[in-house]
């Protein structure tokens, strides 16, 4: 009789490789398999979250707290002024304190208080982004500790030179952003730049282009639009348009003109390409990952408490950032100035709602979710669109842009705002014939 411990030809266990695919099997579930409970289909992540916000005096209690820990932090650790970008968004973060307790004791300016304005940010994105990301992190173990990015990451080498100019081992970084954070996906962009294995062209392409927002954020833009019944429709598509939009971003100006140099005038480490079995060597870089990681419990503390570091970081920002974006699209004509950029795109294609749509869009280079508060009374396509374009155009103001600026990576301000611009008109002119395809 075989023991329960054998182990297959490469010398691991039975029991070993079986845990690799029943972990990547969770995190895909978790965050890719959409269940009906109760009349609502969701992803299971989101189901959960749900139930978590349905806890009487849940928000109130730990959005509060988030937001009022995070601003203060800076100035507790003494990081507020440390740059230009950092003080401004400290005091940002002390404005989003002000906010949140406008929010929960309804007092202040009756223009804030408006049901679109500070209770609009305060519930639907600040209590569920700051829940979602925690809690989405605790499942991201699965995805991205055990393996299953290398696995991903061999196949997609073949395409990753010819299409986005960057190695196969980019491709990490890319699932990393989607299944992770920008945040993460910026950290490994950064590290691998830093030990020469990016050129300063490959990390600011990767970085412009694959450092987006997650899976997890997505949720919640989803669910502003009232989305989640297309959720699969809406990922994929979002996801292949934000990789097309790079595809052609990393061959014009500004990313095309970047140094292939390496950090520092180092030699480099240029990839090898793979060769022979692709699938044998896919499954070797993953359990090697596997083999070397921690524990599931391990796993799980470490990325629950990188998840709340991330939500005392976004919370207040969101909270500041959201509110003084719709005072400034509602009450001054800012956006809609700016918006006259995209106008043209968005009449070319047809879009049902061409004025609202290049407004909204505008909004993006201030928070990722502004541009989805304007158009949630909108039709299908514009909600769709914009959807789309909220993670598609990579770069805003509240997170992505000081993450990167903080980074060694070469990409200054003006850099930010030419690729911002490129990643929207593209992303109407390649998103919205589609979309009119399918509804």
């Amino acid at each position: 009789m075989k023991k329960i411990n054998d182990t297959n030809k490469s010398g691991r266990s039975v029991i070993k490789v079986f845990k690799f695919i029943l972990y990547a099997l969770i995190g895909i579930f978790m965050f890719f398999t959409t269940i009906t409970i109760k009349g609502n289909n969701s992803i299971p992540l989101d189901h959960i979250v749900n139930y978590i916000k349905s806890i009487p005096y849940f928000g109130p209690v730990y959005a509060g707290l988030i937001v009022t820990i995070g601003g203060i932090l800076p100035f507790i650790n003494k990081t507020w002024n440390k740059d230009r970008a950092t003080t401004i968004f400290s005091i940002l973060k002390l404005a989003g304190i002000v906010f949140i307790f406008m929010a929960i004791f309804n007092m202040g300016p009756k223009q804030l208080l408006k049901p679109d304005v500070i209770p609009f940010v305060y519930e639907k994105i600040v209590i569920p982004v700051t829940t979602i990301v925690p809690i989405g992190s605790i499942f991201l173990a699965f995805l991205v500790n055990y393996g299953l990015m290398e696995f991903i990451g061999v196949f997609m080498q073949v395409i990753m030179r010819p299409v986005w100019k960057t190695p196969g081992r980019s491709s990490i970084d890319a699932v990393a952003s989607f299944v992770g954070s920008y945040s993460l996906g910026l950290l490994i962009t950064n590290k691998v730049y830093t030990e020469g294995k990016y050129t300063g062209k490959e990390a600011a392409i990767i970085a412009t282009g694959f450092s987006t927002v997650s899976a997890t954020f997505m949720v919640i833009v989803a669910n502003t639009l009232g989305l989640m019944d297309n959720w699969l429709l809406y990922f994929w598509l979002t996801l292949v348009i934000t990789f097309i939009v790079t595809a052609i971003t990393t061959r014009i100006y500004p990313l095309s003109k970047k140094t292939d140099s390496y950090y520092k005038g180092q030699k480099g480490d240029v990839e090898k390409v793979v060769t022979g079995n692709r699938f044998k060597i896919a499954y070797e870089e993953g359990m090697k990952v596997f083999d070397n990681a921690p524990t599931l419990l391990e796993s799980i503390i470490i990325n629950l408490k990188a998840g709340v570091k991330l939500a005392l970081s976004i919370g207040p920002t969101l909270m500041s950032v959201g509110v003084l974006g719709l005072v400034l699209a509602e009450y001054t004509p800012l956006f809609d100035i700016v918006g006259y950029i995209f106008y043209p795109f968005t009449l070319l294609t047809r879009l049902p709602e061409p004025l609202l749509a290049a407004k909204a869009s505008a909004l993006s280079i201030a928070e990722m979710f502004l541009p989805a508060m304007l158009v949630t009374e909108a039709d299908i396509i514009t909600k769709f669109f914009i959807g789309i374009v909220s993670v598609s155009e990579v770069l805003f103001f509240s997170a992505s842009i000081p993450c990167i600026m903080a980074t060694e990576i070469p990409l200054n301000f003006k850099d930010f705002i030419i690729i911002w611009m490129e990643r929207i008109i593209l992303t109407i002119l390649i998103a919205v014939p589609i979309l009119h395809l399918i509804f």
